[in-house]
């Protein structure tokens, strides 16, 4: 990549990386459903109206909406506000790969190589060395939120799936589908906040909304949506997947030093070798299948 690439590639994991720190703050003046109904309007309203619609059924774009943006940040949300911290919700996240290999086999018929089989062995007892630690010591960690924060990578992973099909559909303008889908969220998110937080906590955290809360918004929508969709999708569409895909390795980092520097988040000697088990796991999905192919190479000559 060109140096401005790298520059803007580096700026989104950057924004990736802060944008768990901004959750945690966006959770403490308002309720998740309702952080997540905001936010994704914001996201829509007004980009739609200067963004045409993708080109594509209304039944994929309500399902990429559903999954992408609605489950993941829903479970993601509720995951925080009951105990997942920060930053290993950026860590833990990241089991989309897994989910999204999974789901590639069981609804695609496509089973995992060799490098694939051992990155879901590698990552798996990593994410089971983390479940394990609970409270117990370092980063304190809720059964119950390390569960909704799996289940809100599940939700990224069945999305890819889904957005794979979108992409198989011709080409979709990336910018268009994010704006577009975030028309699908706010209604469930909203009906979830009425019923879970109440009307009461509703009209309460609208009436007296904060600064903070407004500022968390922002950066929700603008930085860690818009931007960082439309850059990396950029990024994807003048490099190949192989360049730009392992620089995702670097969001959990990014997100455990600034939950660190900021939320005072201290991870105990087994939450860190849990997350390098993560991190191994993921580096071999990313990087194995090119060493297995030079190897390959290599026989052959």
């Amino acid at each position: 990549m060109v140096f401005r690439d790298w520059v803007l590639a580096l700026m989104v994991v950057v924004a990736w990386g802060f944008n768990f720190v901004v959750i945690r703050w966006g959770l403490d003046g308002m309720p998740p459903m309702l952080l997540g109904a905001l936010r994704f309007a914001l996201v829509a309203f007004p980009a739609l109206l200067f963004i045409p619609r993708p080109k594509l059924p209304l039944r994929w774009l309500f399902a990429y909406g559903m999954t992408i943006s609605f489950g993941q940040f829903a479970l993601l949300f509720g995951g925080m506000y009951l105990g997942m911290p920060a930053g290993l919700a950026s860590l833990v996240l990241q089991a989309q790969v897994l989910f999204t290999l999974l789901f590639a086999a069981l609804l695609l018929g496509e089973p995992p190589r060799p490098e694939q089989w051992l990155c879901l062995l590698v990552a798996s007892a990593g994410l089971l060395m983390l479940a394990l630690q609970g409270g117990g010591g370092g980063s304190s960690m809720t059964l119950i939120g390390f569960l909704l924060t799996i289940a809100a990578a599940a939700s990224w992973g069945l999305g890819n799936i889904i957005n794979r099909h979108i992409g198989s559909m011709g080409s979709v303008n990336l910018m268009g589908l994010v704006v577009w889908g975030a028309l699908i969220p706010p209604v469930p998110f909203m009906l979830l906040s009425l019923w879970l937080e109440g009307p009461a906590l509703v009209t309460e955290s609208l009436l007296n909304i904060s600064l903070q809360s407004v500022l968390v918004l922002v950066y929700l929508a603008a930085v860690a949506t818009l931007f960082g969709y439309r850059v990396w999708g950029g990024l994807l569409t003048r490099y190949s997947p192989g360049v730009v895909a392992p620089l995702t390795l670097l969001v959990p980092v990014a997100g455990l030093l600034f939950a660190d520097l900021l939320l005072d988040e201290q991870l105990s000697v087994l939450q860190w070798a849990g997350i390098a088990l993560v991190m191994a796991g993921l580096a071999i999905n990313l990087l194995g299948g090119r060493l297995r192919q030079r190897a390959t190479l290599s026989s052959r000559r």
